[in-house]
């Protein structure tokens, strides 16, 4: 166990105060439609991004893959940035459940453009695989938690109207990327086809990811739910822990932001820090000098009880969330002193 754990932001435990709320939630057989607190949990984030509807589902990659299996038919393509988490942590789950391919395109920010989407187009050919989602993701994990400006969303929106592709979301950490930018909910809905939102990340849930859409896409996202084994049956204990997170724990988002910048300050001042990608929201992603070995700096932290990850050569990541306190950036930073 890491006193300070920056792995990730999944690693979140329940305060006491979202534990008295999900014990205290009402529940019933969510499969036959009786859960009152998932339904709750449903129509209100369907309400916030002025939606049709919601699914309750037991993770992003989840919601992400029941939505790619409903939008795909086998041998159609799929549009995301390399960086992608549908792509590259998923299991493979576009080539093993919705039998697609997949055409890459966006800079070294994690962010796709317009003019790259364009060139990834196949042409209406019986040879060529049908370009049918774009997938965008905000904010971009493998990126540095980097996020979309409202502007760069338009007009992706816009290439996927012209060109009939359907616009999907994989807003694990939307939240953040709505804090970070004043985004609103309502506009995302507005923007895209589909959106999956994770709950057990920055807003410290448990379990669970919310996946929206309208009210015919819902109803076939929910057969496919039932029939990977998603099909949840007391669900309102873990629904009532994100109804809690989702009004308790957007707004302070802006202090895991916060505790980046001021590690990432601290880092550039390192002599032993080749590069620090300038953090949008609550990821910080640093590279060491060459003399360094990477995996021998991450396994000495770990010794000193300080757990972060990597994501690739050259990269290092610390993700900040809402159980790191001030004293443990304090002691982060007293043993990196040390290094």
């Amino acid at each position: 166990m890491f006193t300070v754990d920056l792995r990730s932001d999944t690693v979140t435990r329940p305060s006491d105060a979202m534990k008295k709320a999900m014990m205290e939630s009402p529940v019933g057989d969510d499969v036959l439609g009786d859960d009152p607190t998932v339904k709750h949990l449903e129509s209100l984030m369907a309400e916030r991004f002025g939606m049709d509807g919601s699914l309750f589902c037991v993770s992003g990659t989840q919601a992400n893959q029941i939505a790619l299996m409903s939008h795909l038919s086998p041998g159609d393509q799929v549009i995301c940035h390399p960086y992608a988490h549908i792509y590259n942590y998923e299991g493979g789950g576009i080539a093993a459940n919705a039998h697609a391919s997949v055409a890459f395109t966006g800079d070294d920010r994690g962010i796709m453009h317009p003019e790259g989407v364009l060139s990834c187009l196949k042409a209406d050919d019986i040879h060529f695989p049908k370009s049918s989602v774009l997938a965008v993701e905000n904010t971009s994990n493998k990126g540095g938690g980097t996020c979309y400006e409202w502007e760069e969303i338009e007009a992706l929106r816009a290439v996927a109207s012209k060109n009939g592709l359907l616009f999907h979301l994989d807003g694990a950490r939307l939240y953040n990327a709505l804090i970070a930018k004043n985004h609103s909910e309502s506009d995302y809905g507005a923007a895209f086809d589909t959106v999956s939102i994770c709950l057990s990340k920055g807003l410290g849930a448990p379990v669970g990811s919310i996946l929206l859409g309208n009210e015919a896409f819902i109803a076939h996202a929910k057969r496919i739910r039932k029939r990977i084994g998603g099909g949840w049956r007391q669900a309102g204990f873990l629904a009532g822990a994100a109804i809690y997170a989702l009004e308790n724990n957007v707004d302070r988002l802006a202090e895991d932001h916060a505790a980046a910048k001021d590690m990432a300050e601290f880092l550039g001042q390192q002599s032993w820090v080749k590069k620090v990608v300038t953090p949008e929201t609550n990821i910080l992603i640093f590279g060491l000098n060459e003399d360094i070995d990477q995996e021998a700096f991450i396994s000495t932290l770990a010794e000193k009880g300080i757990g972060i990850s990597q994501m690739g050569p050259g990269k290092c990541r610390m993700v900040f969330h809402l159980d790191i306190t001030p004293a443990h950036l304090k002691e982060v930073k007293s043993v990196l002193r040390t290094y």
